[in-house]
């Protein structure tokens, strides 16, 4: 079995792997790299997700990559928009040499002997396992499961004869036109789903157990259109850029602030929108925002469509399943020719592989995370994670340019490991993501790393706080530990000592 071996080994080819690939090939281009994607495309997220009306929840500015701005006239890019653009980023950045599909990664061993990790992957296609030996590991798989969504069983759904349906394995010939459509789900995906299919569907009804906050914004940005006419594109790409980060965290921080303003604030923008038809119990959740994500809906299509009687929401439980429909709790019943569960992600952890340390197992619900992107006793490891209360590009972004300030610590002063060590037993039970109570998070944080009581264990979901943490605080920091090479200078490392000492 030939043994390929590289500096850096990404998993994933969506936003986080390939963001860092371009930015190592930007800032360190002597450092050779290549990406594992288990699926045959890149785009991660992007690809998997085919429903009608994908699109990001993130505005263009904040959700593209710093380095190369997204410039569309929509203010939430849509899903073949977001494809492109990746598309475009890699071969603009020469990666697709680089990119080795349809690999699923089963195993990460490091070892502490040769300081490198041994990474096996299992080629789908075929069946056979290739290995490949990496200084440092970058998983860029983020956080839910690609193979299949959460699927909750409802009481005699056997007895439903028309067709199920979920987002995240959707059929490319599904025919809706002129069918009556059930959602199930008021996430993210659901509200999504409901007016994209709204104007072909004989009807759609989003069937929710509990609402979800709606956010109404245009999607056409005129301040920027307004702008472009009398400023060079790159000022308004860093002033939009900018405005949006401030937007997104004021938002967060006021409904953190004074829930109960922002709450009635949210729930008058829908009343506005919706018209006095349609009750507002379907739009007034049990919680405070941002528990929960907030659902960004452009132009407010679903609302629209709702007012407008294409679509309809009902607030209810389900009791069970009929032949043509659903029997609800209330004892209404739902008609239906489709049912789309709308019901969530699943989540997973390094995308389902194993990690071992010197071929011992390492669980990482026992450890914590250091600075929201490596884990505690994990050399040469990173886990990009992006935010839940902002575009998830803006973490995944410093989190690469950070990597490559250690890359190049390590090399001027020929380490050949970088590992945290927390100081002394400060753990909390708080996983990484329990800021959100969203259900995959519920049903899924005992799976995921721990938080510390201070920095850097504690992972802030703050931009701010966040650069100046991976940007500018010394990467010596007393909590990194290092390991002295064992091994002779790689290219890299010889081209960066060489620099230091010139």
């Amino acid at each position: 079995m030939t043994l390929h071996d590289y500096d850096v080994l990404i998993i994933g080819a969506g936003l986080s792997g390939i963001g860092t690939a371009c930015h190592l090939r930007r800032e360190q281009p002597e450092r050779t790299l290549a990406i594992l994607e288990g699926r045959e495309r890149l785009g991660g997220t992007w690809d998997l997700f085919r429903y009608p009306g994908i699109r990001s929840d993130s505005d263009i500015a904040t959700f593209s990559f710093s380095f190369k701005p997204l410039r569309s006239r929509q203010f939430l890019a849509d899903g073949p928009t977001i494809r492109n653009y990746l598309e475009e980023t890699v071969r603009e950045a020469g990666l697709g040499d680089s990119i080795h599909y349809g690999l699923q990664v089963t195993e990460a061993d490091w070892s502490s002997a040769s300081q490198r990790w041994l990474v096996t992957a299992v080629h789908k296609a075929s069946g056979a396992q290739r290995q490949f030996r990496c200084r440092f590991l970058v998983c860029g798989t983020g956080y839910y499961n690609y193979a299949h969504g959460y699927r909750p069983r409802f009481p005699g759904e056997s007895a439903f004869k028309g067709q199920w349906v979920h987002p995240q394995a959707w059929p490319e010939d599904l025919d809706y036109a002129g069918k009556r459509v059930l959602v199930i789900g008021s996430g993210a995906t659901a509200v999504t789903l409901v007016p994209a299919m709204a104007d072909t569907a004989a009807h759609v009804t989003m069937l929710q157990r509990s609402p979800s906050y709606i956010f109404s914004l245009p999607n056409t940005d005129h301040m920027a259109n307004l702008l472009a006419r009398v400023l060079p594109r790159s000022w308004v790409d860093r002033i939009v850029r900018g405005r949006n980060i401030v937007i997104q965290r004021s938002l967060f921080m006021a409904c953190r602030a004074w829930p109960k303003t922002m709450r009635k604030l949210l729930l008058a923008r829908v009343r506005r929108q919706v018209g006095p038809k349609v009750p507002m119990r379907h739009f007034t959740p049990d919680y405070m925002p941002w528990d929960e994500r907030l659902c960004f809906v452009p132009d407010g299509d679903l609302l629209l469509a709702l007012r407008d009687g294409k679509a309809s929401v009902v607030t209810d439980r389900i009791a069970s399943f009929t032949a043509d429909g659903v029997q609800l709790a209330s004892g209404a019943h739902l008609q239906a020719d489709i049912v789309i569960t709308a019901t969530g992600l699943e989540l997973q952890v390094l995308g389902g592989m194993t990690l071992k340390v010197d071929g011992e197992a390492q669980p990482l619900q026992d450890k914590m995370s250091y600075k929201g992107l490596m884990i505690e006793e994990i050399p040469n490891f990173a886990w990009i994670v992006g935010y839940t209360n902002a575009s998830w590009t803006l973490k995944s972004d410093i989190s690469a340019r950070y990597l490559c300030r250690l890359f190049e610590h390590m090399d001027i002063h020929r380490h050949g490991a970088a590992i945290p060590k927390a100081r002394g037993d400060h753990a909390t039970d708080n996983g990484i993501l329990d800021a959100l109570q969203s259900g995959y998070v519920r049903r899924g944080s005992h799976l995921l790393p721990r938080q510390g009581r201070a920095l850097p264990w504690r992972v802030m979901m703050h931009y701010g706080m966040d650069r100046r943490l991976l940007l500018r605080e010394p990467i010596d920091d007393g909590f990194l530990r290092f390991e002295k090479a064992k091994q002779t200078p790689t290219r890299a490392e010889e081209a960066v000592q060489r620099s230091a000492a010139a």
